[in-house]
């Protein structure tokens, strides 16, 4: 097992992994069968939901069948692992989410390192919802900082788990507000939304997708974890509308193993690019509270060293540590 970063260091080298390795397959040629996309998620979630649409899009274009391969467990170290220890030839792609950054701090042992996988693109990107009961008297973001100012260590807020996004995004509004709240780890939003309507919890910070619940008026939407406004839900005011600099945007993004082609890899990136890019596809993703969009390996690529880094520090500001 390898151990977790040593800081001060940079912890992703991927791009410079992935272009120093010279082409052993064609673009030209590849795919000449069926591209397995593993998804560290049992089918029916938001991951699996977004694989099955893209991969859907990738058939079309590549003339060969993109198989969805469900890879559950391990708090999506399973597939992560097993796509990094593959064949780097452009059949086995992992779609994962920002928690491949967080886990890199999160555990204190990885059977693997970031660098082990080359970026490929973004699919979708999406900010976090801010939920709090239908009686709550909190009506912005300003209101629930007061509030927890003033009542230190007993404003709650639920979340889908010890070491998930929407909890570090509580932990991450925490340090930059200056707030003393409890947080409540649950299994899933579906728990803590229940104890959100009734009332047992002052706010839950979830996926976009609970959004649908607030039209049913059996919760509040009181803002997105965005630095300015979402096409989601432009409604709601973002919190860094209140809190400068604060941003917790999350996503969805294909890696393969870091020695695959740079040829293949760009023309995947190209081909993810085209897909996000229509705008029936938008419309598909809108529809599930996703936003579209494809992005060059070089952006991912920033984007994931940046997030190691910011996220290593909220984990280690808050003393959290998963085995």
């Amino acid at each position: 097992m390898r151990s977790g970063p040593v800081i001060g260091r940079r912890t992703f080298t991927i791009m410079a992994a992935s272009l120093a390795v010279a082409p052993t397959a064609r673009a030209e040629t590849w795919p000449t069968r069926p591209v397995r996309l593993v998804v560290p998620f049992a089918p029916g979630g938001s991951t699996d939901v977004t694989a099955r649409l893209i991969g859907d899009q990738l058939t079309r274009i590549w003339g060969q069948t993109v198989v969805i391969d469900n890879k559950p467990g391990a708090g999506t170290h399973l597939a992560t692992d097993h796509v990094a220890k593959s064949a780097p030839d452009g059949y086995t792609v992992l779609i994962t989410a920002a928690t491949l950054p967080i886990g890199r701090s999160l555990y204190r042992t990885l059977p693997y390192e970031i660098s082990d996988l080359a970026p490929v693109s973004t699919v979708v990107s999406f900010p976090l919802a801010i939920l709090v009961p239908a009686s709550s008297p909190l009506r912005s973001v300003a209101a629930l900082i007061a509030h927890a100012k003033a009542n230190p260590g007993k404003l709650s807020y639920a979340s889908p788990g010890q070491g998930t996004t929407p909890h570090l995004a509580g932990e991450l509004l925490k340090q930059m507000a200056g707030l003393d709240m409890i947080h409540v780890p649950y299994r899933g939003d579906g728990p803590g939304l229940a104890d959100t309507m009734a009332g047992r919890v002052d706010l839950q910070i979830a996926g976009p997708a609970l959004l649908e619940h607030v039209k049913g008026g059996q919760v509040r939407g009181l803002a997105m974890t965005s630095a300015t406004r979402s096409p989601l839900a432009p409604e709601l005011e973002a919190v860094g509308e209140t809190v400068p600099c604060y941003d917790v945007t999350s996503w969805f993004a294909l890696f393969v193993p870091a020695k695959t082609p740079r040829d293949i890899v760009a023309r995947m990136s190209a081909d993810v690019g085209r897909v996000t890019a229509d705008p029936a596809i938008k419309a598909r993703f809108a529809d599930i509270t996703m936003v579209a969009g494809g992005s060059t390996p070089e952006a991912l690529g920033a984007l994931v060293d940046a997030e190691v880094k910011k996220w290593a520090a909220v984990i280690k500001a808050a003393n959290i540590t998963l085995e």
